[in-house]
C-alpha cells in the first residue's frame, strides 16, 4: 500500500489552475505539499485516485467540498505576538495618530487572513490596554476574516494552547485569558476582547464591498501564495479600501509592489498619504 497517493501531474495542473483562478493561491509549484495535505483524506473519503476525488470537487455545486479542499491546503500556522515590530508599532504610533484624527471614534480596522484569530484578538487586546477606561467612548471592533472555514469557526471560539500564548505579557495573559474547561494546557480570550472581532469569510479575489473604509489593514504572510500580478492586485483593493492616511501592515517576506502608491514608513509597514482627519 502507498504511503502517500500520488497526483497526475494533469491534475495536478488542473487543480493548480482551479485554486488560482478562484482563490489566487499560486501551488504551481507546491506539488509535494499538495500530495501531503490532501492524500489521507482523499482515501478516507473512498477515493482510489486524485483523478476520482477532483472530479467530486468540481461537480458539486453546494461548495463544501471546495471548502474541505481550501481547509486542507492553506497554512495556518500562527502565535500571538508573531512579528512583535508591527505591535509595537500598533502601540506607539497607529493608535495615537487614531486617537487623534478619528474624530467620530470609529475605528475600523481589517485583519485579512486572520487564521486561528490570533492577530486580531492581540491587536484587540493592544487596543483595550492603551485606551483603558476610555475604551467605552470608542468603536473598537476590529473585522477579521478567512478563506479557511475550519480556521474561522476555532477562531471564534478563540481556544489556545499554552504554547501559542507564550509570548504574551504575564499581566496580559492574567486579564485577558482563562483556562478552558479546568485543563492546563488551554486558554480561552476573554468574553471582552472576543466580543470585539467580529469573523467573517471572505476570499481576496472577490470585490471589496465594504460600506466603509478603513484606518488600518492587516494582511500579514498571505500575499506569500500570489503571484506578482495577483499580489498587485490585491493590493490596489487593499489602498483603495483605505482612508487617507490610514496604514497597511504586512509580513516581513512581503514586499508591495514597487508601482504601489503606499509609502513606506517601516519594515512592512506602508501607508496611504493624504488628509490625516476625517
Amino acid at each position: 500500500m502507498l504511503s502517500r497517493l500520488e497526483i497526475s501531474q494533469s491534475d495536478f495542473d488542473e487543480l493548480t489552475a482551479f485554486i488560482k483562478e478562484k482563490y489566487g493561491l499560486d501551488l504551481a509549484r507546491k506539488k509535494s505539499i499538495v500530495e501531503s495535505r490532501l492524500s489521507n483524506y482523499v482515501l478516507d473519503c473512498g477515493f482510489n485516485s486524485f483523478s476520482e476525488y477532483l472530479s467530486a470537487v468540481y461537480s458539486d455545486e453546494t461548495g463544501r467540498e471546495t471548502a474541505n479542499l481550501i481547509n486542507r491546503l492553506t497554512t495556518n500556522h500562527t502565535y500571538f505576538m508573531r512579528e512583535t515590530d508591527h505591535f509595537q508599532h500598533f502601540m506607539a504610533k497607529f493608535l495615537p495618530y487614531a486617537e487623534k484624527n478619528v474624530l467620530d471614534h470609529d475605528m475600523r480596522i481589517w485583519s485579512a487572513g486572520c487564521s486561528f484569530g490570533n492577530e486580531p484578538y492581540n491587536l484587540a487586546m493592544c487596543m483595550d490596554d492603551y485606551f483603558g477606561f476610555d475604551r467605552r467612548f470608542w468603536d473598537l471592533k476590529i473585522l477579521a476574516t478567512d478563506i479557511s472555514l475550519n480556521a474561522l469557526r476555532s477562531a471564534k471560539n478563540g481556544i489556545y494552547t499554552s504554547m501559542s500564548i507564550k509570548n504574551i505579557p504575564e499581566d496580559w495573559r492574567k486579564k485577558y485569558f482563562h483556562p478552558y474547561s479546568n485543563t492546563k494546557d488551554l486558554w480561552q480570550v476573554s468574553d471582552t476582547i472576543r466580543q470585539n472581532v467580529e469573523f467573517r469569510y471572505h476570499n481576496l479575489m472577490d470585490d471589496f464591498t465594504f460600506k466603509k473604509k478603513f484606518d488600518l489593514i492587516v494582511c500579514r504572510n498571505v500575499m506569500i501564495y500570489f503571484d506578482d500580478d495577483t499580489k498587485a492586485e490585491i493590493c490596489r483593493k487593499f489602498y483603495d479600501a483605505m482612508e487617507e492616511g490610514g496604514y497597511f501592515y504586512i509580513g516581513h517576506a512581503e514586499s508591495v509592489p514597487k508601482d504601489m502608491p503606499f509609502v513606506k514608513v517601516a519594515p512592512a509597514i506602508y501607508r496611504k498619504l493624504g488628509g490625516d482627519k476625517r
